[in-house]
């Protein structure tokens, strides 16, 4: 994926270099959160504002271009769109990685024990990567 300026195209999205920054970092680093995200670009840009990166993400996140982890005590953290999957996060370093599950499955397996209907999905496992286990 190098084409950034298509695929903001291809969602909407005015193409400007801070959006195609905050894509190209998102694409090489996979989960960020804004403060590293915002650390990110100041090399970039210099004098860009913690409030522009917000409001970038926030209107590509409105797009469906960009997804938000809620991250259970700790800063959400943001990813490019993909398919359904969930997330395993170390409790020790902070690794984020994606799991892929059929999120269709668990939504009807809760449909069998509730009448809930739900709207959105954030699967979201803790515990010790391999790396912090040894």
């Amino acid at each position: 994926m190098n084409n950034y300026t298509t695929l903001l195209k291809d969602y909407n999205l005015k193409v400007t270099p801070q959006r195609i920054a905050i894509v190209e970092e998102l694409y090489k680093n996979g989960h960020m959160n804004i403060d590293d995200l915002y650390k990110k670009l100041l090399d970039k840009f210099p004098s860009i504002s913690l409030a522009t990166i917000y409001k970038n993400v926030n209107s590509m996140i409105e797009k469906l271009f960009i997804a938000e982890v809620k991250i259970p005590n700790a800063k959400s953290v943001f990813e490019l769109t993909k398919a359904e999957h969930a997330h395993c996060v170390c409790s020790s370093c902070g690794k984020i990685q994606d799991i892929e599950i059929n999120v269709e499955d668990a939504l009807g397996q809760l449909s069998t024990i509730t009448t809930f209907k739900v709207d959105s999905v954030d699967l979201v496992f803790t515990g010790v990567c391999e790396d912090c286990s040894k």
